[in-house]
Formats: structure tokens, C-alpha cells, sequence
């Protein structure tokens, strides 16, 4: 600004803004006497993010391997904070809805299409190597995925097909989780003995996933899509971004996840085992999962053939 008369629609703002939290307006106008101008790498945090890459081999295409999952995270984490905005929402629209949704699954498109940056743009033989270091570690215990799927629809849609006749609303959370159908990944349902992958990955975040649990219970998008008045529940345009979400992360994503799983299992000599321990194959493929966040906005065929075909 030129003129100093504009500088006072400003400040009379400032003090409002620093009266209505009881701070004195004059000590922050004070402390921009001796703040630093914002720089890129400073805001960005430039230096931290590109030292969080850590080889545990010397076999140069490990670090795509890294990067890229940790460009996932990031993106993980960019869906959880659109999906919150529309959980703590007490006056929810189609339109803002839907916004919101579109956003999540552009979100999971570009999540799709770069498994090609892994899928071509590692050596297979170098991966076969280096992936041997990670053992017990595996994508599988992605946390941010979890609460992701906890999000995004009422639990039952993520317990295991063999249990859900056995738990209903008033099962226990702690229950629940020990059917949740990721399980089978870890565990043997008849001896109840999990593998280390497992016990690993529920010794850092059962306590957490359990309270995101309870408190996601009436909040995920499911659950607040069925709140909306009537008519919003029917608008074309918030049904289709409804279904298109589901497709996308449960099949599509899901999809390119096996392929580029495939692709370097099969290429190599590691056999039907996933860096964790896990069979794989049953895991990922979307026909053995059938996990669906919103399974009464699909017709009976297309549940019946869910993730026969993409």
C-alpha cells in the first residue's frame, strides 16, 4: 500500500482480531519489527523434507522406492484433512460435499497413474535385492491408509465377509478390530497367531486406531452422507462423486497396487510373499478384499462382480 489512510481499515481489523483473544495488538505489531521476511525453503521446510530419504542399501534405485512412498504419505495425509473438513461439518451441502470429494479422489487418481514411476522406474534386480532389508517392514502398515478406510465408511464395510453376521453396533471396537479384514493378511484365524508384520504394526497404532475408531463411528462419509436431507442424498452429482470415490480407492488404486506388486514379485525370485510375510496375491486383488464404503449406492450385479474387472 502507497497511501498511510490505507494502513487504517487494517490495523482497526488487527485490533479486533487481537481484542476478541485478549492480546495487546501493540506487542505483535512490536515483533514485526524483528521477524525474518519468509523465505521458500524456510516455509517449505526444504532441508528437513529432502534429508527424510534414508538408504538402508547401497543399490541406487532404493531411493525411488523411498521417495515415492513418502510421497504417498504426503498425499495420505492431504485426503485425511479434506475428509475431517467434511466429518466436523454440522451443515453439510450436496455441493460442498462433493467438492470435497472430487478433491480426494484427484487426490487418489494421481496416487493410481505414479505406480508407473515404480513400476518402470525400477531396476528389478536392485529391488529384488534391496527389498530382502526391509523384511518385516511393508506398505501394509501404512497408518494413514487405515484411518483413511475408518473415514470413510461404518465399520462393518471393512470387517472380514466370514464375521460380519457376528458383529453389529454394539460389538466392542477392541473386537471389531481383530476382524477387520486386513487382519488376514497377518494372521491365522484358526490359531489366532499373528505374524511379526502384525504384531509390530498394532504395538505402534491399535491405541490410536481404536480412537479414531470410536470417534469416526457416526462421522465417516458414509455415515454422513446417509444424514443429509433426502434430496441431497439423491443429486446426481454428489451420487456419482460418491461412487467414483469407492471405485477409485477400491478398485482402481487397488488395482495398480497389485499390477506393480506383480510385476516385480514375478520379474524377480521372490516368490508369493509380500516384504511382510503376507500373501500378497489374496491381500491386494479387490475380488478377495470386496471391501465397498458405500455399498448401497451399487446395483447387485456390480457388488457380485466387484473387482472381477477394471
Amino acid at each position: 500500500m502507497s497511501n498511510s489512510e490505507n494502513f487504517d481499515p487494517i490495523l482497526r481489523e488487527l485490533q479486533k482480531k487481537y481484542t476478541a483473544i485478549e492480546q495487546d495488538t501493540h506487542t505483535y505489531l512490536e515483533g514485526l519489527l524483528y521477524s525474518k521476511p519468509i523465505t521458500y525453503w524456510d516455509y517449505i521446510q526444504t532441508d528437513a523434507l529432502l534429508n527424510l530419504q534414508i538408504q538402508r542399501t547401497t543399490l541406487p534405485d532404493e531411493m525411488v522406492f523411498i521417495g515415492y512412498h513418502q510421497i504417498n504419505e504426503l498425499l495420505f495425509k492431504m485426503i485425511l484433512w479434506e475428509i475431517e473438513q467434511v466429518a466436523v461439518n454440522d451443515s453439510l451441502t450436496a455441493e460442498f460435499f462433493t467438492s470435497k470429494l472430487m478433491r480426494v479422489s484427484r487426490y487418489f487418481d494421481m496416487l493410481t497413474t505414479s505406480f508407473n514411476i515404480m513400476r518402470e522406474g525400477m531396476d528389478v534386480d536392485q529391488y529384488m535385492k534391496f527389498r530382502s532389508t526391509l523384511t518385516p517392514a511393508s506398505g501394509f502398515q501404512s497408518a494413514q491408509y487405515r484411518l483413511i478406510e475408518f473415514a470413510s465408511t461404518e465399520l462393518i464395510n471393512l470387517i472380514d465377509y466370514r464375521f460380519r453376521k457376528d458383529i453389529d453396533r454394539n460389538t466392542s471396537y477392541t473386537h471389531a478390530f481383530e476382524h477387520l479384514y486386513w487382519q488376514a493378511a497377518g494372521k491365522d484365524y484358526q490359531t489366532g497367531k499373528k505374524s511379526i508384520l502384525l504384531i509390530n504394526f498394532e504395538k505402534r497404532y491399535k491405541a490410536e486406531f481404536l480412537s479414531f475408531m470410536e470417534a469416526h463411528n457416526t462421522k465417516n462419509l458414509w455415515s454422513k452422507f446417509k444424514e443429509l436431507p433426502k434430496a441431497d442424498q439423491e443429486n446426481e452429482e454428489l451420487v456419482k462423486a460418491m461412487r467414483h470415490y469407492d471405485y477409485t480407492v477400491n478398485i482402481t488404486w487397488v488395482f495398480a497396487h497389485y499390477n506393480a506388486a506383480k510385476h516385480y514379485i514375478e520379474s524377480g525370485s521372490g516368490g508369493d510373499e509380500g516384504t511382510g510375510g503376507s500373501d500378497w496375491k489374496k491381500y491386494m486383488h479387490p475380488k478377495h478384499q470386496r471391501r465397498i464404503f458405500f455399498p448401497q449406492l451399487w446395483t447387485e450385479n456390480e457388488l457380485e462382480n466387484w473387482g472381477t474387472e477394471i
